[in-house]
């Protein structure tokens, strides 16, 4: 009788155990645990087009993910998409003249913005705008000028 119970317990705390395991993962993977993060600085952009990038998208320079889209907005005025990204605090020193890019993990990945030091020895600081900026490439559009392109019998 008394081992029965010590192994219902033990399976009690065995299945608790895996279910804090799976939340943590869905946390994870979701991105939600860093949904309260309010470290760091945010840094504004403008793009012509953003593509598929959404909220929470990474923000990598040098391939090492250095913060995360906060905001997508679209200025009527201009008519383009103003994304806001929160950079982790640990990066103070990225320079005032960085390029951001929109960029594309694998042929059919997510997309996130890379970031392409500049030279400058001024560095970004709180709410700051990117005044260098390349757009996505649509791969549509690619593929529709290609075609145009061989359907007129003019060279890319």
């Amino acid at each position: 009788m008394q081992s029965k119970r010590s192994v219902e317990i033990g399976v009690g705390i065995f299945v608790a155990l895996a279910l804090a395991a799976i939340f943590i993962l869905a946390m994870k993977v979701s991105h939600l645990g860093n949904l309260f993060d309010n470290k760091g600085y945010t840094v504004i952009a403008d793009f012509s087009n953003i593509g598929g990038l959404k909220i929470k998208s990474p923000v990598k320079m040098a391939g090492v993910r250095i913060g995360r889209v906060t905001n997508i907005q679209f200025d009527e005025e201009y008519y383009q998409a103003i994304v806001t990204m929160r950079i982790n605090s640990q990066f103070t020193k990225i320079p005032v003249d960085t390029v951001a890019s929109i960029f594309t993990a694998g042929m059919l990945g997510e997309q996130y913005i890379g970031f392409e030091a500049g030279v400058e020895e001024e560095y970004l600081i709180p709410d700051d705008r990117l005044s260098s900026t390349q757009s996505a490439m649509i791969l549509e559009e690619l593929i529709g000028k290609f075609l145009y392109n061989m359907a007129s019998g003019t060279k890319p």
